[in-house]
């Protein structure tokens, strides 16, 4: 604490001489005088002198222990007060000394915190560079710096960056160092924060990019979806007029067939009949004639009732003339007998009268898929029998031919490449002309079905009972 009256005392020197001689100076101003022999004056006055030396280094000590109280006292505030704790931290890591400021950031007291190793109160897995920092401060005598991650008592974390340097130590005494300390967990958080943000701005700039591109494809898929569209409906377009040209062709080959099928019936067989007569006329008349021109012209006359023949067969092959005279069940009838005839496979036919009230083109269109699926059994199936049947549906009438052959793939032969399988194509195209539908199973040991489906429409009424006719039965060979 601070003397009053540390103002009145005089300054002493440290210099013994200029001591004692302001101590006589004193001694003189106080007029002292004495009755005495010289001898005893003059111990006296030595005396005098050394007790107001005395005086003065007395008041020269008080003056500095009030100034040493003062600056210790203040130092002390600096320590316990300041707003970083502070360690005096041996090479093993425990505290020393310690302020307030540390025993709060840890929250502990101070005197629980004394004598205790600091890295009790270190993460575990900062306290290997914490050891580490220690010893780099103890070896080098410069500042330097770590981070740690310390444990409050009680719970909780706060990141905290120790700043130290070695101090000077007495031989043979154990090595220290001061370390001050603070609470870095704000500018952790921020740090941590700037780094999600500049992740985050990393992030968004990539999906940025991302959306970019994406607009990008979205763009290029919008074109080409627009340009796929219009490709499409000119494929459409095109198959349209490919499927109405496949159409035309086929009805135009059905009328060419009839044209053909008739003037080969009514020209070409009545013309090679009316050759036929006139070589019978000549024979009758060629009575005396020589034997040879006789046989000739016998000859002659067989040759041209097989060319009679073959003609018929022809044109029954082109376009059967029942078709068109009589319906298609005596069409059928007449064509399975034949198939039989020629095959040997055993065929019958099931069909009801209705089915003659169906339009020409729907008539013809079943008689070809008929006419085609019997031929594809007698050259694929291998099979002993086979059934023709027309029933009467809801909405229209169903023709299902099925045999007893052998099987195939139906899918590998309605979509594969080849001569051979535009029969059941052709069957296809023949009923999507007249909104038909067609569909074909085959299985091992069950043969083969074909189904043609084709709707009535308004003018063919299909509730007309079974034909009694035997026609309508099934007839086998």
């Amino acid at each position: 604490m601070n003397d009053p009256g540390k103002h009145n005392r005089p300054e002493i020197s440290d210099d013994p001489a200029e001591l004692r001689r302001r101590a006589e100076a004193r001694l003189r101003e106080q007029k002292i005088v004495k009755q005495s022999d010289f001898s005893t004056q003059r111990l006296f006055h030595e005396l005098e002198v050394h007790r107001i030396e005395l005086e003065m280094q007395n008041a020269e000590l008080q003056k500095t222990r009030d100034e040493l109280e003062v600056s210790l006292e203040k130092i002390t505030d600096l320590f316990d007060f300041a707003p970083v704790g502070y360690f005096s931290i041996d090479e093993s890591g425990v505290v020393l000394d310690a302020n307030l400021k540390s025993a709060a950031l840890l929250g502990v007291e101070r005197s629980r915190l004394i004598n205790r190793n600091l890295l009790l109160f270190v993460d575990q897995k900062g306290r290997p560079i914490l050891m580490a920092f220690l010893k780099n401060v103890l070896a080098e005598p410069k500042d330097q710096e770590c981070e740690a991650l310390l444990l409050k008592k009680g719970g909780g974390t706060f990141w905290a960056v120790f700043r130290a340097t070695s101090a000077v130590c007495p031989a043979g005494s154990r090595r220290w160092c001061r370390v001050a300390f603070g609470d870095v967990t704000a500018r952790k958080q921020a740090e941590e924060a700037q780094r999600r943000l500049e992740d985050m701005a990393d992030t968004n700039l990539g999906l940025n990019r991302e959306i970019v591109r994406r607009q990008t494809v979205e763009q290029n898929l919008k074109k080409s979806d627009q340009s796929q569209g219009r490709l499409l409906k000119q494929a459409r377009h095109m198959q349209g007029q490919l499927r109405h040209l496949s159409h035309q062709i086929l009805q135009a080959q059905e009328e060419e067939r009839l044209r053909i099928s008739r003037d080969l019936h009514d020209e070409i067989a009545q013309t090679l009949v009316g050759i036929n007569v006139q070589l019978s006329t000549l024979t009758r008349e060629a009575a005396g004639a020589p034997k040879g021109l006789q046989q000739k012209i016998a000859r002659t006359q067989q040759m041209l009732e097989k060319s009679v023949e073959k003609v018929h067969l022809f044109a029954r092959k082109l376009r059967p003339a029942l078709l068109d005279d009589l319906g298609l069940i005596p069409a059928l009838q007449a064509f399975i007998k034949s198939f039989t005839k020629q095959t040997g496979v055993r065929a019958g036919l099931t069909a009801f009268a209705a089915v003659e009230r169906l339009d020409s083109a729907k008539r013809t269109v079943f008689f070809r898929v008929a006419q085609e699926a019997l031929t594809n059994v007698a050259r694929h199936a291998q099979a002993s029998q086979v059934e023709v049947i027309i029933q009467k549906l809801q909405d229209g009438i169903c023709m299902i031919i099925k045999d007893d052959g052998k099987s195939f793939q139906v899918d590998r032969v309605m979509h594969g490449k080849g001569r051979k399988h535009l029969g059941l194509l052709g069957m296809r195209e023949r009923l999507e002309m007249v909104s038909g539908s067609f569909e074909v199973e085959s299985a091992p040991g069950h043969g083969t079905t074909i189904t043609a489906k084709i709707p009535s429409g308004k003018a063919a009424r299909v509730d007309a009972p079974l034909m009694d006719s035997p026609g309508s039965k099934l007839q086998r060979s």
